[in-house]
Parts: structure tokens; sequence; C-alpha cells
């Protein structure tokens, strides 16, 4: 099923002309569970891996952090199992308990978890990404790489999982291995992405309001600019910061994406440099915890969503289809160097 963005309220380079030149187009990927092959674009599904090339790892350090109890990714996939069938029991029918002493019985079986893992941890799958799915995908220069791999240790690095990245050629992967090593143990199981099939989509999107020199940071909070928009009404409950207007729904867009803009929020802007050569790092992957939020952010809810979504499994945001949570609702944004695929990334928590 497709996913399409609703068209944004404002032609906003239109009203701004000084944003014109600044427009990037980005890439949504919009992931949605479900049963991705190794031949599939996915997050958190089965990776194109040659039999005879080493599944990576990671050395560490792995320590307990004295609080989160250790799980197996299997343990993590039967408790969302269970607690989505609770759950659809339930909406078919409230007076069905919350949980049955089966049900019960496993969780207590698995929360009482596994012990810490020593030594390298095998990492796990977060995106597969073909060029023929994602053609705006920015592979290393002079590359033909057709295909990105994107793999994480399921582990704080310090507060967020060490990623790995990938480039290879899928007509070069004539056996692809079968069986894939797993962590023992995973410290969160937000860290475990739910199988999700892609359907991009490209969209045009504008610097973060806070990359913006001050001129045009002025133009966009003078709300009679706004109210000069042809044919369009500005909702008034932004009169008062009407740079929010931009923030929210003109510059970039939410969820998981490929190129496009730098989000902010966490943080002022800083400087994403390659610490190799200092080149100016591109905007490759932002891994998201949500694909939009609440408010004026379901603005970027495609047009083919439920208007009130369902959340997979209770606790969890109704837009959270991967499962993944970054350092408790952030986006991790993934940045490498223009200059050669062998510097490394960049990781950014916004």
């Amino acid at each position: 099923m497709s996913q399409t963005t609703p068209s944004r309220p404002f032609d906003v380079a239109a009203l701004f002309p000084q944003l014109a030149p600044l427009a990037r187009t980005a890439t949504r990927l919009h992931p949605r569970p479900g049963s991705p092959t190794p031949r599939d674009s996915s997050v958190g599904g089965p990776l194109l891996w040659p039999a005879g090339e080493p599944w990576p790892h990671c050395d560490g350090p792995h320590e307990w952090d004295g609080v989160n109890v250790a799980l197996s990714p299997e343990d993590v996939r039967v408790l969302r199992r269970s607690r989505a069938a609770a759950e659809d029991r339930r909406r078919r029918d409230p007076q069905e308990p919350w949980a049955t002493p089966e049900e019960l019985a496993t969780e207590k079986r698995i929360m009482a978890g596994r012990p810490w893992p020593e030594g390298a941890i095998a990492m796990l799958p977060v995106a597969q990404l073909y060029m023929r799915d994602v053609p705006l995908l920015d592979r290393p220069a002079q590359s033909e790489a057709d295909l990105l791999q994107v793999l994480w240790c399921p582990f704080n690095h310090p507060e967020h999982p060490r990623t790995a990245l990938f480039w290879r050629s899928e007509a070069t992967v004539a056996e692809v291995l079968a069986t894939p090593p797993e962590p023992s143990a995973i410290q969160f199981d937000t860290y475990l992405p739910e199988p999700c099939l892609l359907t991009p989509e490209l969209v045009t999107e504008y610097p973060d309001y806070l990359e913006l020199g001050q001129e045009l940071q002025d133009q966009l909070g003078d709300w009679s600019r706004w109210q000069a928009a042809a044919g369009v009404a500005p909702d008034s409950s932004y009169e008062v910061a009407p740079q929010e207007l931009y923030m929210d729904m003109l510059s970039t867009s939410p969820g998981w994406k490929t190129g496009g803009w730098t989000r902010w929020g966490l943080t002022n802007p800083v400087p994403r440099l390659c610490q190799e050569c200092g080149t100016e790092a591109d905007p490759l992957l932002t891994i998201a915890t949500t694909e939009w939020n609440g408010g004026s952010g379901e603005s970027w809810s495609p047009e083919e969503e439920p208007a009130n979504p369902t959340p997979l499994i209770p606790g969890t945001p109704p837009a959270n289809f991967t499962m993944i949570d970054i350092a408790g609702g952030y986006d991790l944004q993934l940045h490498v160097c223009p200059a050669s695929p062998n510097h490394p990334h960049i990781e950014l928590i916004q």
C-alpha cells in the first residue's frame, strides 16, 4: 500500500523566496510491520549478507547498568506477540482478562532475565535499503554499490546503540547467510526493530529553523507575512509564535528518512564535520522513534493512515511501527563523509 504525505498548507518557498535555493529532497521510508525477505528493503528484516563474510560484532564495553534486565531477542519477540494478542483480545471484548495465567507465567519467566553477556556481541540488523527502492540514496562516490545495510549493537555506547554501515552490490551476493548470529541478550527491548517493509516517498524539505540566518528567522516570526499568503488562512493558534508553523509543518519531515535536512531540537545545531578530513558530512539515514508526533505533527501522517491508529502493543505510541525507542523518544541521525566511504560516520541524537 502506498503512503502519501498530505500536501503542505503553504508553498513556503513562494512566501519566503530565500528558502527556494535551500530546498532538498528527502525520502520518507514509511516502515510498516510486515514479513520482509533478504531481497526486500526493510527495517529490522533479514539482510542480503554473503554466506562467506563474517557477521559484524561489537567488542564493547557492555557493562551492566545495574537497572535493566537482559533479554534475548527471542524473549522480546515472545513478549511482543503475547502482549499484542492480549490487546487484540481486549479490543474485541473488553470483558476479557488483561492476561491469561499462561501469559503471566511466560512473562514472569522471561522477565527473570538472562546473564549479562561477556565478550563480543553480534550486531542486530536495523535497516536494508536497495537503491532500486531508494534511488536518491547517497552512496559513496565512484562506487557501484546498490545496497546499504545498517546494523547496531543493542547496548548503549554511551547513550545510544553503536552503528555500522555496509555498502555492497546485490549482484555479487551468490549465497546468502541463512542463519545470522544473534546476541545472547540485549540491553533494551526497544533496540530490537520490529520487521517492517517500506513504501518510500519523495518529499521536499527546507532547513530546520535553527539553521537559518537571523534575517530569515525574523521573517518567519512575522505574523503579517503569513497572513499575506494568497488564498490560505493561517492557523491563528500560531499567531504568538509564527515560526512554529514553519517548524511543525514546512521544514523537515518526521520519521524514518534518507537525505534531506538534519533535524534539531534536543540541542542547537553543531558542526557535523568528518573527524578524518574536516569535510561537512551529509545526512544519510534518520532512525526515528515515531513516524510523527501528536498535535500539529499529525499533519505528516500519510493520507492512507487511519485517523487514530492503534498502538501495536499497549504503552507504545500509535506511530511507533518499528518498536524502536531512541533515548526516550528522539531520533538517531547518521551522517557520512562525502569525501570517502572509509571515513567514520557521525551519529547524532536529536
